[in-house]
């Protein structure tokens, strides 16, 4: 993130540490094709060079929205963006964690109160999302009536689970499987993928990794693993893999290299793309050129995400 560059090279430690917060923060917002305003980062940037308090900027964006004389229209969600973004860097630079449902949904009621009239409540609707990944289809999502239930159930797995003995790669492919998981009940109406990858963040933390620049850059990639992790077509042989969440973690937690592009997750009926082939699918190019034509003037998250 260009933004923060001049603190990465030549900042001290406490502002790094700062400059990786932020990048995060606002890198998330790319899962929802959010983009932060030139203000929020010209406030993030005084709270990195130790001139205000995360609380500050927290004061200072609303009160930036408060004095706006003309509002967006419904469709501009930059005070989302900016607000969301802040909310996640305080949550980030704090390091008390507990690992419970309770947390989880506090974490969701943190980063939406205000903006979500459920933030911090579990849905009591069924709902679905067309998924680009999945060509307009979506991931079948936990029942309204069970989703307490479940949380409850996978984190009481989760916490009685003994990772003693496992080596790296074993420990890391239990993290995403219950990641996974937690992502696919989707508890709540929208916001999930930004709740879970905060949660994810913090839990991780717990493990002693230190984890946020993958969620930085590859956030949109994320969402889109997390949506192959939980999708059958079993009529067209599309499977249900963890392969690409597996990838974003083996680059988080293990050092790796992989390639993370969205456009090897994308699901044409009727072919097979290798995840490791150089011979990309030419329909699949073709699209993402033209997708990336159609979106010159549109967030540019997006762009980098697709192209």
């Amino acid at each position: 993130m260009k933004d923060f560059e001049e603190y990465i090279r030549q900042g001290e430690p406490k502002q790094k540490e700062k400059v990786h917060i932020w990048q995060t923060a606002i890198g998330l917002q790319q899962v929802d094709g959010l983009t932060p305003s030139d203000y929020l980062i010209e406030t993030a940037k005084q709270n990195i060079e130790g001139k205000i308090t995360i609380d500050e900027v927290q004061h200072r964006i609303g009160n930036y929205y408060s004095a706006k004389t003309v509002r967006a229209n419904d469709d501009d969600r930059t005070e989302e963006a900016d607000t969301v973004s802040a909310r996640i860097a305080k949550i980030l630079s704090n390091n008390t964690f507990s690992f419970s449902p309770v947390e989880y949904i506090n974490i969701h009621k943190q980063l939406f109160a205000g903006i979500y009239k459920f933030a911090g409540k579990i849905r009591d609707y069924n709902i679905s999302k067309a998924e680009w990944v999945l060509n307009g289809k979506s991931v079948l999502y936990s029942d309204a009536e069970i989703i307490r239930a479940t949380l409850d159930y996978d984190f009481q797995q989760e916490k009685n689970f003994n990772y003693k003995g496992l080596n790296e790669r074993e420990t890391v492919e239990h993290i995403v499987k219950f990641v996974s998981g937690l992502w696919q009940i989707h508890a709540f109406g929208e916001g999930n993928t930004r709740s879970t990858a905060v949660f994810t963040i913090k839990y991780l933390r717990s493990f002693s990794f230190k984890v946020e620049d993958m969620f930085a850059e590859h956030s949109w990639y994320f969402r889109n693993a997390l949506v192959r992790a939980n999708y059958n077509d079993y009529v067209n042989k599309i499977y249900a893999t963890q392969e690409y969440l597996m990838k974003f973690f083996e680059n988080l937690l293990l050092g790796e290299n992989n390639e993370l592009k969205n456009r090897y997750l994308k699901i044409i009926i009727g072919k097979s793309v290798p995840v490791n082939s150089q011979e990309i699918s030419q329909e699949i190019s073709q699209e993402m050129s033209e997708k990336c034509r159609r979106n010159v003037g549109e967030t540019k998250s997006y762009i980098g995400a697709y192209c």
